[in-house]
């Protein structure tokens, strides 16, 4: 196809005409030049556009594709970077903009455009995007590619609202047990990223303490790693929100810094939990709530501001901290990771264990669980005793024999 200019594509509504007309070439033999033409509904000026062809069964594909235009307001052969430009911001009307917005947003210009973006919507296929996939999984990080999965999603969506794809290609895609880049090309285990004991909680505690120059900072690592909470989900605690006579605290939102400033909206998932207060956490508690409004903020900083995961790490120089303990690569949501893997080692049941980390799916809960294969033994044992039943040597069910029933 040629086109000698940029030309104008017909509006929403107009009624598009065409007509297909051969033109010999000596240079390039026969071509097929397309027309249309239409009224604007708005301007009622009279517009056109036209393209040549090699056959003239091309010219007249085009010419249906302008009135397909015309008819639903999409071109059907837009390339995908140019669909995502005309959408603007519309494929996020369900996404957060304090949070998941700016990066599936990046993902999307980042990694989406340069990849697929000369596609057109049409031609966009599961198979392309898990070629697309494996390579931004060689050099992004697995929330990296996940977010930029799921904006690649709600784009699709859209194309599938206005009639450009059949179906969202992007949930047809291969499914990873992992996706990005992980340590030693494994899936990492959250027991992994824990404190290995209490002794070495108890060093960290001080330890932020005597760096920050502040006991706020050990009183945030404390209730992380007892309570299972995210430092979000502390930030965002209020004195009301402790029940020191019954033992327990409701988690019902979250601080965070979000896009334009700190943000604070209900907890991951937008559901209420309740945690339980161990007594290693209580006196702390006490000294939070003591002589506070229930309205007041339940720890702060040391200027009275909200702790963040960044401000943590700033005001302890967190890296250099947990290296000089014997416990580099120790992140601060590693303290949640802590606080859930000893509450399953004490024999919390899974479904409680659920409801403490607040998880929606037990699978992910379930990955707290000590691989201890007493229980399997356990199971075998009883099972081969069972089978070593003399009832079962006549070959049917000990039940059956008793009763004198046959198979």
């Amino acid at each position: 196809m040629t086109r000698t200019r940029k030309q104008p594509v017909p509006p929403l509504g107009a009624d598009v005409q065409g007509d297909v007309r051969p033109r010999e070439s000596k240079r390039l033999g026969m071509r097929y030049l397309a027309r249309v033409r239409w009224t604007h509904p708005q301007t009622h000026k009279r517009e056109e556009a036209g393209a040549t062809f090699e056959s003239e069964g091309a010219a007249l594909a085009w010419i249906d594709e302008q009135r397909a235009i015309a008819r639903t307001g999409q071109n059907p052969g837009q390339t995908l970077a140019e669909f995502i430009d005309g959408l603007g911001d519309r494929w996020a009307r369900s996404i957060d903009r304090t949070s998941t917005f700016d990066p599936y947003s990046a993902g999307l210009r980042l990694r989406v455009v340069p990849e697929l973006g000369h596609v057109p919507v049409g031609m966009v296929t599961a198979g392309l995007i898990d070629r697309a996939i494996d390579r931004w999984e060689g050099a992004h990080s697995h929330s990296t590619v996940k977010n930029t999965v799921a904006a690649l999603v709600h784009v699709l969506d859209d194309a599938v609202r206005e009639g450009l794809l059949p179906r969202n290609p992007a949930k047809d895609r291969a499914r990873r047990k992992h996706s990005g880049q992980v340590k030693d090309g494994n899936d990492v285990n959250p027991r992994d990223l824990a404190l290995p004991d209490v002794a070495t909680l108890d060093r960290l505690v001080a330890a932020v303490v005597e760096k920050g120059g502040h006991r706020c900072w050990g009183d945030m690592v404390l209730l992380l790693a007892t309570t299972g909470m995210r430092i979000s989900e502390v930030s965002g605690l209020t004195v009301g929100d402790v029940d020191l006579a019954r033992g327990l605290i409701h988690v019902r939102r979250q601080t965070y810094p979000g896009r334009g400033g700190l943000t604070t909206k209900p907890t991951k998932g937008r559901r209420s939990r309740v945690v339980p207060i161990i007594t290693p956490a209580r006196t702390t508690l006490e000294r939070l709530t003591a002589g506070k409004k229930a309205t007041a903020a339940l720890i702060v900083g040391p200027r009275g501001g909200t702790i963040t995961t960044a401000t943590l790490r700033d005001a302890t120089d967190w890296d250099k901290l947990v290296a000089r303990l014997g416990i580099a690569g120790l992140v601060r949501h590693g303290l949640r990771h802590t606080a859930l893997t000893w509450m399953a080692d004490s024999g919390v049941q899974l479904h409680v264990l659920q409801r403490v980390a607040g998880h929606q799916d037990p699978a992910m809960t379930a990955r707290y669980l000590h691989p201890d294969h007493r229980a399997l033994l356990d199971a075998g044992d009883t099972f081969a005793a069972w089978w070593a039943n003399p009832a079962r040597q006549g070959g049917l069910p000990a039940s059956d024999e008793r009763s004198g029933r046959t198979a």
